[in-house]
């Protein structure tokens, strides 16, 4: 993937998708046993232990909503880009160049269809490495359109080879 070591987004950038609901799941799932399991079990202990269950249930819950909120897929001139983290430094960008990519493609089944939560892959000519693999993505479906579309209208163009 190319790297970019800045995390900021080009002003021509144009957003294509971030994560679906479907993505929020497991965490809905982590926060109910922390907080209608952990928690009560804590206060069956003492007050300060359920006080530090509190505390890190909501550090966790919260920085993973978070995480999966910070996932941004978009293109500008030079690519396609994805940005995600909410740390410093877990915080970045990768992509696929315009020259580099080779096709962008989407996960078709029942549960896709039925949810509006795709997989998303965009592919790298030269390598599988470098790709950009995404799951559980919103728009995922429309996204791939407008990447392709963009990819054959810079081919046609000859701007890539």
């Amino acid at each position: 993937m190319d790297q970019d070591t800045s995390s900021r987004k080009s002003p021509d950038a144009v957003h294509l998708c971030g994560k679906a609901w479907t993505a929020y799941i497991g965490t809905v799932i982590l926060a109910a046993l922390l907080f209608f399991a952990a928690l009560p079990l804590a206060f069956h202990w003492n007050e300060m232990a359920a006080a530090g269950v509190f505390a890190v249930s909501i550090l966790l819950v919260g920085y993973r909503v978070l995480s999966i909120r910070s996932v941004q897929l978009y293109y500008d001139d030079i690519g396609v880009w994805l940005y995600s983290g909410i740390l410093p430094w877990t915080r970045g960008i990768s992509g696929v160049k315009w020259r580099d990519m080779d096709e962008a493609t989407f996960t078709q089944n029942f549960w896709s269809w039925a949810l509006r939560s795709w997989d998303i892959r965009i592919g790298h000519r030269f390598t599988k490495a470098s790709e950009i693999q995404l799951t559980s993505m919103a728009h995922g479906k429309e996204a791939v359109g407008i990447l392709n579309g963009r990819l054959q209208a810079l081919i046609r163009a000859g701007s890539v080879s």
